[in-house]
């Protein structure tokens, strides 16, 4: 249900290439720094969102969702999960299109928020595992 392949493959394949990357810093010891990586390799546009707004990637970083001027087509979540609802009430409201909460960010409620706003979502799951399996 959270991570429905269908909806998988809708979100890295239809949804549009510009992904706001929650928790993303220039830490290359975190997941999100590498999986933003493998992202960048086919074709996304990866936008740092976090705190601190670095550079990562070669791409602006902005301190919270709100503060990025472009549409955003794909908020992925690299937060806990006691914050992530937030992050996908954020999401909502800048007008993007799916939310993808990272392996282990798990908020049925959130989920359930999100989906009922029209959007794509996927919980429980990492794209960088997923978008090699969906190309030759």
């Amino acid at each position: 249900m959270y991570g429905d392949p269908a909806t998988i493959r809708r979100i890295l394949t239809e949804l549009g290439d510009t992904w706001a990357v929650v928790g993303l810093s220039n830490n290359t010891d975190r997941a999100a720094y590498g999986v933003a990586r493998v992202l960048q390799r086919f074709g996304k546009r990866v936008v740092p969102v976090h705190p601190k707004a670095e550079t990562v990637h070669g791409e602006q970083g902005y301190a919270s969702l709100a503060e990025v001027p472009f549409k955003v087509d794909v908020v992925d979540v690299f937060v806990n999960s006691s914050l992530a609802g937030d992050v996908a009430d954020e999401a909502v409201a800048a007008g993007a299109d799916a939310v993808w909460f990272q392996l282990g960010v798990v908020d049925e409620s959130a989920f359930a928020r999100t989906r009922a706003a029209g959007l794509e979502m996927v919980m429980d799951r990492c794209p960088a595992i997923e978008i090699p399996a969906l190309r030759p």
